[in-house]
């Protein structure tokens, strides 16, 4: 028996589900159109007009953005060290300490700088 038997079902199993949701949504769902729902919404502010250059946002934003996918992957990292940490060496265990020390530097630098506040 082929091994990839199961992996193709399942794909064909989720591909099926996908395909009758969205046909079921456009039979049964509501159809109440209007512009408020129809219009761009953004954290709760307003839409206005953007500069005709495009507009800009904030440094903090990128820096926020890019130290939650920092912990992110830290995370990805320190589950499974967490899940087999009786069984591993010294080295290990250093090597995770040295690892978590050099994802803090950043963040604490970004501390000082006050780069997590927002006005």
């Amino acid at each position: 028996m082929n091994p990839y038997i199961p992996i193709v079902g399942m794909v064909i199993l989720a591909t099926v589900f996908v395909l009758i949701s969205m046909g079921l949504s456009l039979v049964v769902g509501p159809r109440r159109y209007n512009r408020a729902k129809y219009d761009s919404y953004e954290c709760g502010i307003q839409p206005t007009p953007q500069p005709i250059g495009g507009g800009r946002f904030p440094v903090k934003y990128y820096i926020t953005a890019m130290m939650f996918i920092v912990f992110d992957i830290e995370v990805v990292f320190l589950l499974p060290w967490a899940v087999a940490y009786n069984q591993l060496s010294t080295f290990a265990v250093v090597a995770m300490i040295v690892f978590i020390v050099l994802f803090f530097i950043p963040y604490f630098y970004v501390l000082r700088r006050n780069g997590l506040d927002w006005e």
